[in-house]
């Protein structure tokens, strides 16, 4: 059903469009590379970490900078409770996405009740993601600084174990496609919804919600729970896919940007954009460190030569362009230029 709603957006050119682009992502496994595998599979879970992201910016205006903060904690608790415990992934994801969620409602209540909003709700959702950081960093039995490691054998990487999330890549980019499907399809349905409705009367003036009734303090904190919800699902996710964690690699700041950026780059407030904006912003970075190793090692720059922050560089001038020639976002230009949309900016 949630696919059906989905696909009654989108014009003839619209769903032509929607699958071709999924009989590529299908066929993928078949034709390309491990490597490329491996880039797709990050791509679609940082589409669903953008799709997370949006629903709070984009649909209820809220704006958050600490979002790994709900990926770091499911992923940790997911982790520990399979390398201590041995407690499947596929039951301790329920502890794991409801002490995300729990969490955000935290974050939601401080926030809403003594009414900090804008850029102090940012540095709010900052500050807790920092907190939490420098804790799990003095958090030995969970590996502090030193990391947590998953144990892996050589067999874990053959075959499909979907109950214990160890399996061949290809399964973990299947999952990962389906669970970005779900989550844009459970987006779509939720902002057609009287709570979307609710949440975008609320983004656009909330003093004239609360006039016309709406509960403003509750239909935000249900923006914050599914948002951190879909964020400790991909949080699990992340953990049994890379296999290790490091506080800050997990919870850094570095992160939170990093899953903003793919909304801002395809239209934030619109369901198809934070796809698009990982599948442009992704490939990008790797192919520029693949560049950048291919002219250190062909000699034409110099092999010592420090480029670590390039990728973050080039990142922040194409969303600046972006911003300065489409501040709508790649997604909504593309779709008003091809026709690919019933409405506007879906």
């Amino acid at each position: 059903m949630m696919g059906v709603n989905l696909l009654a957006d989108l014009t003839i050119k619209g769903k032509a469009g929607l699958l071709l682009i999924l009989a590529i992502l299908i066929s993928l496994p078949f034709w390309s590379s491990s490597y490329i595998i491996s880039v797709a599979t990050i791509t679609l879970y940082l589409a669903i970490l953008g799709q997370s992201w949006n629903l709070m910016l984009g649909f209820a205006g809220l704006l958050s900078l600490g979002h790994a903060l709900f990926v770091g904690i499911s992923a940790y608790l997911a982790a520990y409770v399979f390398s201590v415990l041995g407690l499947p992934p596929v039951i301790s994801v329920f502890p794991a996405v409801l002490l995300a969620i729990l969490m955000g409602m935290l974050i939601g209540y401080l926030g809403f009740r003594f009414s900090i909003g804008g850029v102090y709700f940012a540095l709010l959702t900052i500050a807790f993601a920092e907190l939490v950081r420098i804790s799990v960093d003095h958090m030995g039995f969970i590996g502090g600084t030193e990391g947590l490691f998953l144990p892996v054998s050589e067999g874990d990487r053959k075959g499909v174990d979907l109950i214990n999330l160890r399996g061949h890549p290809f399964m973990f980019y299947y999952l990962a496609m389906v669970l970005a499907f779900l989550t844009l399809a459970g987006c779509r349905t939720l902002l057609k919804s009287k709570l979307g409705y609710y949440w975008q009367a609320i983004r656009d003036d909330q003093d004239a919600a609360q006039a016309l009734g709406i509960n403003v303090f509750r239909y935000k904190m249900y923006a914050v729970i599914y948002s951190s919800g879909i964020a400790g699902v991909a949080g699990v996710f992340y953990a049994f896919y890379q296999n290790s964690l490091f506080p800050e690699s997990v919870f850094g700041i570095e992160r939170s940007i990093e899953v903003t950026l793919g909304p801002i780059v395809g239209g934030v407030g619109s369901l198809f954009g934070p796809v698009l904006g990982a599948f442009i912003l992704t490939p990008l970075g790797e192919g520029l460190t693949e560049l950048i190793d291919f002219l250190k090692n062909s000699g034409i720059i110099d092999p010592k030569l420090k480029l670590n922050g390039l990728k973050l560089l080039i990142w922040g001038l194409v969303v600046s362009l972006i911003v300065l020639f489409k501040p709508r976002g790649i997604w909504p230009w593309l779709s008003d230029k091809l026709g690919f949309c019933r409405t506007e900016g879906d």
